[in-house]
């Protein structure tokens, strides 16, 4: 009952926080105090540190959004810094500054809990405050808030996060209106936002977040309907591969040949190395390289190998949430087949025409 409320976190996941935090601040102060004027005072106040937490450990959630942190943090401290001036007993103003912070972040949809923070720090001080006035909103909040920002969208980059996350309304991952494969759950984002409300989980849970995690579910929940189906029993076995060394123009033919969309590129003892999609060889020739390419400098070496034993309730997310198009399968480094979008499909089909029967 009084234990952790949140699953345990991947250790890597700790350092990578407390990393960005780290540098991210450092890089705030270093900013400001380059950019702004030296006898502006402080450069980073306490709620920093808060702000720092929700950027960089948990930097989903919609309380970390940029509009959230500069915008709530900036209304608050308009707040507190007005109160200042308004109020002289020092609860009332402490209590009210919080007060009014709280229903304004929730009315301009920019809640950020260091906001409560930022009001409390201006009206505590009354007497600095007023020698400031309305320049303490300026800096250290809103330029050291965006510097904040500006950090954390730097760190996700070089970490490999997403940070702003992504809205329900921004472009798709091929920047078309269709949502991604995995959020294509038929509930709009009305619908979405209703569940949110109804649960009272609007400042926990983004729309974007609700959407992704239903369709997380339903596809882990098709994965429990497919049996005991592994990559051996759907994967492509009669391959046509190439040597790193191969030209284009040979590459090509053998697309055209063949009607692939892959083509694994391994070496001559089988080895794999990388495997060629058809839009590497579009993306070449519309922008010849001024030396004669082989397979080698465009096949991609990112993509993920499973073993034959791997299960499909495996395979499944990694399609959906990948985008991976093909999937080899290796054993002991060497390709022994490949497991294609076209794969999967036909095994779910095969699965639903049995259970019809």
């Amino acid at each position: 009952m009084l234990g952790p409320a949140i699953p345990r976190a991947d250790r890597k996941e700790a350092i990578r926080a407390g990393i960005g935090a780290f540098w991210g601040l450092g890089l705030a102060g270093f900013l400001s105090a380059v950019l702004l004027p030296a006898d502006w005072g402080l450069y980073l106040i306490a709620p920093f540190g808060a702000s720092s937490v929700l950027l960089f450990a948990v930097p989903n959630s919609p309380l970390a959004q940029p509009w959230s942190a500069i915008m709530g943090n900036v209304i608050s401290a308009v707040i507190g810094v007005t109160l200042c001036y308004l109020v002289d007993n020092d609860t009332a103003r402490i209590s009210l500054a919080v007060g009014m912070a709280i229903g304004a972040m929730i009315m301009i949809r920019a809640v950020h809990p260091p906001g409560g923070a930022v009001a409390m720090v201006a009206a505590i001080q009354p007497d600095l405050i007023t020698e400031t006035g309305f320049r303490f909103v300026l800096a250290p909040v809103a330029a050291g808030t965006i510097f904040l920002v500006l950090a954390a969208i730097l760190h996700a980059r070089l970490t490999g996060r997403k940070y702003p996350y992504r809205q329900f309304d921004d472009p798709g991952p091929y920047r078309t209106a269709d949502r991604p494969p995995i959020e294509r759950t038929g509930l709009t984002e009305q619908e979405l936002s209703q569940i949110l409300q109804k649960y009272r989980q609007t400042l926990n849970l983004g729309v974007e977040d609700l959407s992704r995690l239903i369709g997380a579910a339903e596809v882990q929940i098709a994965a429990h309907h497919t049996g005991p189906v592994t990559a051996r029993d759907i994967m492509s076995r009669n391959l046509v591969t190439v040597l790193p060394d191969s030209s284009l123009p040979f590459v090509a033919d053998l697309f055209a040949r063949h009607h692939f969309t892959t083509l694994p590129v391994v070496r001559e003892d089988g080895r794999f190395v990388g495997i060629i999609f058809q839009i590497h060889l579009v993306r070449q020739f519309l922008k010849p390289a001024p030396h004669p390419q082989k397979a080698i400098n465009i096949m991609s070496v990112s993509e993920p190998c499973v073993s034959e034993t791997t299960p499909l309730s495996a395979l499944l997310p990694l399609m959906a949430e990948g985008g991976y198009e093909a999937i080899p399968v290796t054993d002991n480094h060497k390709i022994i087949g490949i497991v294609t979008r076209t794969d999967i499909i036909g095994a779910l089909a095969s699965g639903i025409g049995q259970q019809a029967s």
